[in-house]
This record gives C-alpha cells, structure tokens and sequence, in this order.
C-alpha cells in the first residue's frame, strides 16, 4: 500500500542528555559540539524501509543536484497511479516498464537494484517499518545487505537518518575519518588530505567507545567538523 510522504522531524532520543554525556566523556568532542552549535539532524523516521532504501539506491555515485532529480522524475512518473503526495508502492516498481525507469535518468544497474529492493520488499528479506523498529541494528544490516546495491553504509545511513538510531558509528564513511582526523588527529582545515590523514576504523572504533551510547551523536558532529573547515558553518 503507498504511503502519503512525511515530514522531517528530530530524533526522539533524548539530544540534551547525549550532549552532555559526550562532552563530559571526551573534552576534545565537548570543544567541536562547541563549535559547531546545536545538533539539528532531522529524519524522516515514517519513511518505510522501501522507500528509504531506493531513494539511498538512487543517490548512490551521483552529485546530490542530479540524484535528486532523477528521484523525484521517479516519483513524477508515478503520480497517475499513486497521486502526487504518495510514494509509489514495490509492486508499482515491479509492473512498471524500464522505459519508465529509463526516462527518469536511472541506469541499468540502479534499475536491477530497484527492481530487487521491490521483490525482496514483497518478499519479506525487507522487513516491513513496525517490523524494523523492533530490530537490532546489526540485523537491520544483515537483512538489507542482501538486496543488490546496498552495503553496509547505505544501512548505516538510514539507521541514522531514517531510522533515528542513538549508537551508529560509520567507521567507513570518508566525512567521518575526515572530521575524526580533523578533531583528534593533525589534519588542518586548509591541508590537502591524503590517505595517510585518515584514521583506520580500528583507531576511530577505540576512541568511541567513550561515545556510548551516543555514537550517531558524535558522528553528526563528526560531519560538523569537515562543514567547519570548510567554512561552511559560521564560527561562534
């Protein structure tokens, strides 16, 4: 059944608390939590796992501008069916033509992906938004990984940023080592980075274990660092 579109709204998990939990845990992250001003991360937690996982799909290896076009021509070209305000269901996806898919931008190998996302959504390997939220995070990731296209960070992404999961830590994701080298490490803001600058997950797994059980917290700030040196938040 297709869902009207939600919209974004906090984590319901308690911000306050885990910010003062992390800066007392570790003064260096309490200084970039400083810098960096509130934590205003907003998910659409309403989003099913469907719809979450083929806008991730989509967006994948494409500049942010052109994706979302793509997505939203998707969407378009669902409307006589769905209407405007709501998202198209898996078996939509199923009995639609790859011309449609075609049309709006999506390449082959998106349009596969796409296509097993819906079966597997059908299917049960997807689990179903109620089913979901009673999961743990580690069988989220193993269940979703087995569709084709989606690897562990797009699932740690929508653990984060659909899901609203307190203690997800991207140890893979470059933003993430990036902000890391940036906060704890040597790395300046003006630096040309290389591989070298960037930490091993190990080194960023070990020093998180102070961020429990607020790694998604620190991880958001994480990104906040990398926005910072790139003068894209204002200093305080």
């Amino acid at each position: 059944m297709p869902r009207p579109h939600a919209r974004p709204r906090p984590p319901r998990y308690d911000i306050a608390l885990a910010l003062t939990q992390l800066t007392a845990a570790d003064p260096k992250l309490g200084k970039l939590i400083h810098r960096a001003g509130p934590f205003t991360m907003k998910l659409a937690s309403t989003q099913s796992p469907f719809e979450a996982l083929a806008e991730s799909i989509i967006y994948q290896q494409l500049h942010g501008k052109a994706a979302a076009t793509i997505h939203r021509r998707l969407l378009e070209s669902f409307h006589p069916l769905c209407g405007p305000d709501t998202h198209f269901s898996p078996q939509h996806l199923l009995d639609c033509p790859n011309d449609q898919l075609r049309a709006a931008g999506l390449s082959h190998n998106k349009s596969l992906a796409l296509r097993d996302l819906a079966a597997k959504s059908l299917d049960g390997t997807v689990p179903t938004l109620a089913r979901i939220r009673r999961m743990s995070d580690d069988d989220i990731i193993a269940h979703l990984t087995q569709v084709r296209g989606i690897g562990k960070w797009t699932v740690e992404m929508m653990l984060l940023f659909r899901l609203g999961r307190p203690n997800v830590l991207p140890v893979d994701d470059y933003g993430i080592r990036k902000g890391f080298a940036l906060t704890f490490g040597k790395l300046k803001p003006n630096d040309k980075v290389t591989p070298l600058d960037l930490p091993k997950p190990d080194l960023i797994r070990a020093r998180a274990k102070r961020w429990q059980p607020w790694c998604s917290v620190a991880s958001w700030y994480l990104w906040r660092a990398c926005d910072l040196a790139a003068g894209k938040l204002p200093h305080p």
